[in-house]
This record gives C-alpha cells, structure tokens and sequence, in this order.
C-alpha cells in the first residue's frame, strides 16, 4: 500500500514561548533520556487524523520515515516536517486545527519533561502531588476557565463503534450543545468524535462562538485514537492515570456511549472513586447511554458491574437508552446541582478539588506479562480497591490490543494471563467474549486476536 506524504514547514500562530537551546536539544535527543521520541510520535499521531488505523505499531511502522524537527531562530521557532500523511493537508496547506495540535503537543511534552517531572517541588509519590501536577498541565495548556459556570459534559465511549451508535453520539452532543454544555473526550474518532460534532452545529444555532472542545489524550494511546481536529484545546497527559484524573478533576459531568475495553476501564475508574467513602455526599452526574440497539450492550455492563462491584456501584449512574433529549436535560440537572454543592463548599467550579481520588488510582500501571498476572481480582479487599484492580486488567488489555508497546509485548511474550477469583473471571470473560463478538476491540475489518487469556 502506498503512503500519500508532504514535506513542510510550519510556524506557530498566537502565543508559544520561545524555547531555549537546552529545551530543543532535549527534543531533538535520540537517546533514552531525550524527548525526540514522545515528541515524533506523538505528531506523527496528530497527522493521521482521518485514518482508518487503529494500531499504534502499525502506524509507526507505516510513516518509518516520518521525522519533525525544530528550526529556531531570532523571531522564534518553525517545525520541519518531512513524509507526513498526507490527509492532514488540502491542497498543499495544513489543516488549521492539525497545525495547532502540533504546537500543543510540543508545549505539553516540553512542559511535563522541565516542570512536572524533573521538578522536586512536585511529589509524584504522593496523592496530593499527582493532582497538583494534573492541575499545572492543564492551567499551563489554558484549559481551566475560573471565570465560567459549570458546563463542561466528559463524553467517554469507543473509537469501533456502529455507524447507528455514532449517530446517536452526535444526537446526544447536539442536545447538549443546545443547552450551552461544553464537551471533553478522548480526542479521537467514534465516540470521542459524534459528541464534539453534534455540539458544533448546537453552539452555531445558539450564536455560541467560544464552545470548548476539550481533548485529553497521552502518548501511549495517542497513535490508536488520533486527535479529530474539531477539538480546539488539545492536552497530552503523561500517562493514562493522569489522564483519566485531569477528566474527573474537570469534567462536570460523564456520559458514557458503547466502548470496548477503554470504555470499562474508564467506568470502572469513575465508579471506583465515587465508591471511596469519602466520596459518598459528592454530586457527580453519570449517565450510561445508547441507541435501541445498544441496549444489551449496557445490560451486560450493568450485570458486570453487580456482579463484581455490588449494587451500591449501581446506584451511582442512570442507565437511559434512545432518548438523547432525556440525556442532557438529566446532565443540566445533574450539573445544577453540582454548581450548588461547589458553591456552598467554596470548592473551585473549574477543578474538583473536593474529588477524594485514592493512590491506587493514580498510580502509573505498566501492563507487563508479571504485572497483569500477579493483579489482585478478590472480594476480600474494599469494593473500591477492586475496582482499582479491574481497572488495571482492562487496562492492560487495551494495550496488548493497541498501543505500541504492549503490542510488542505480545508478539515477545505471549498473551497476558489475567486470574482472579472464578466469581469475578467468569462475569469478566464474558464481558470481553462480548466485546469480540461486537468488533468493540479493533475497527470494523480488522481481524481481532485476543491478547489475554482468562485463567479462572
């Protein structure tokens, strides 16, 4: 198959700082300590927008001769750009929102590297310095708005989804766009795309100008869900914890569309954090949320969840099927109620502070063969622990299907062995048996071959 490329230069239009030599040699930096890897794969992941590539080995495979580097001059710096996929341009130009996802990557990259991680003054062995290492990534991106009301509606759900679920997505993201609410996604196609394009045109109706499209992505999962380019504040976390933490800490709300393994891992992290006792009073508004055909889809998501988290689990979200009007007056409302509990406790409207979030979720999982094998999946430890613990399962399987790395590791190793206790490996290979037979692990077309095997 022949790859279509363009060679080009681009500036940056409206504010980047001006990088230091120390900054671009680091980015420029081939060996392990340097940037230039993160830095290259993550822009060759925003080029490909469009693509219909949902493997993050294959695409680097594919674009080998991909290379970005930095010109810095006097005025300020250029990228040069050579083979890049030739989607992200018309006519020769660059599409407008690519090109600024391009510097948003650069800004985050060089920011996480000099001021989150090789800065003490953050403690990322601690709780409290995770989240204050969350909330400098995401006020240094612009993202944290102190002046605005609550309104910002987190959309979670799969990038291999039916034509008739990404329909249903850009209904229910147009009912909420008629009803001024902001969305956040994953930043990629499918579900994390319908919300974002449904909202556009309700914000246009509504004489909306300044409607936020936030997309939080992080580099090992960028290449498998390209960021579309409606999104007009893109965010590149460090690592998936972290980015599911800057979605909670923003979002004033969730809704959840069909999904494979993301989509539970995502859902098993939020409900893990609103079962922590702590978390008991909090409002947090969290809708699960299909066309007709999907409704056995949440069916067996809501069997899952009772069967291993209880029904306690249950009772923190609504489960409304084929009514996207329905959906966003429930979120206005669940949303009211959050600006009243924010404001009566003084807490910021633009960041949850108040959010207890336990170590063990924000704790970085690297999916190793050892790792996902020696996962504690018991009910003798608190439901909100197991809830941690699944998380990590789903997690890794997300990454033998389409990260880079984990990828690899299946091809050296063998598949991950995900035991546990047969009360909560049976529930979960059904689950996932679910997933395959609905083509909710790999985009329609694409021959799937598990990367896990459950050992009850």
């Amino acid at each position: 198959m022949q790859n279509y490329v363009v060679d080009t230069q681009i500036s940056p239009e409206g504010r980047l700082e001006i990088l230091s030599k120390a900054e671009v040699a680091r980015l420029l930096d081939n060996s392990q300590g340097g940037l230039y890897s993160i830095f290259r794969n993550c822009s060759l992941a925003v080029l490909n927008c469009g693509s219909p590539l949902d493997d993050g080995k294959e695409l680097l495979e594919r674009y080998k001769d991909f290379d970005i580097s930095i010109i810095q001059r006097e005025r300020g710096i250029k990228l040069d750009i050579k083979s890049a996929p030739a989607n992200a341009f018309v006519d020769g130009k660059m599409i407008k929102g690519i090109h600024e996802h391009l510097f948003a990557v650069l800004r985050d990259v060089v920011f996480v590297n000099d001021e989150i991680i090789d800065n003490p003054s953050f403690d990322l062995a601690s709780s409290e310095g995770v989240t204050d290492a969350v909330f400098h990534i995401l006020r240094n991106a612009g993202v944290l708005r102190p002046m605005n009301n609550p309104n910002l509606v987190v959309c979670w759900g799969g990038h291999s989804i039916s034509r008739e679920e990404y329909d249903y997505t850009k209904k229910v993201g147009y009912e909420l766009g008629l009803r001024a609410l902001d969305i956040c996604t994953g930043c990629g196609p499918g579900a994390m795309k319908g919300p974002m394009k449904g909202a556009t045109i309700a914000h246009s109706k509504q004489r909306i100008s300044n409607g936020r499209y936030l997309g939080l992505t992080e580099p090992g999962i960028i290449a498998a869900e390209s960021p579309n380019p409606i999104v007009n504040d893109l965010v590149i976390m460090p690592d998936i914890e972290k980015r599911l933490e800057a979605f909670v800490r923003t979002g004033h709300g969730i809704v959840v569309f069909p999904g494979g393994a993301g989509t539970a891992e995502e859902i098993l992290y939020i409900l893990g954090i609103l079962l922590h006792p702590d978390n008991a009073a909090l409002p947090f508004p969290l809708i699960f949320t299909g066309p007709e055909n999907s409704r056995e889809y949440f069916t067996q998501i809501d069997h899952f969840i009772g069967l291993t988290l209880g029904a306690e689990a249950q009772r923190r979200y609504k489960i409304i099927i084929d009514d996207p009007v329905l959906v966003a007056q429930e979120m206005q409302s669940g949303i009211k109620e959050v600006r009243e509990f924010r404001k009566s406790r003084s807490d910021a409207y633009y960041f949850n502070w108040l959010l207890k979030i336990d170590p063990e979720f924000q704790r970085p999982f690297r999916p190793t063969h050892e790792n996902m094998r020696n996962l504690r999946l018991d009910k003798t430890q608190e439901t909100h622990q197991l809830a941690a613990n699944l998380r990590r399962a789903f997690s890794g399987v997300v990454a033998g299907n389409v990260k880079d790395q984990g990828i690899r590791a299946i091809e050296e190793h063998g598949v991950f062995e995900i035991r546990g206790d047969r009360s909560i490996m049976e529930p979960m290979d059904a689950l996932l048996a679910s997933f395959v037979a609905q083509h909710r692990m790999k985009l329609p077309g694409t021959k799937y071959n598990p990367c896990y095997r459950i050992v009850k």
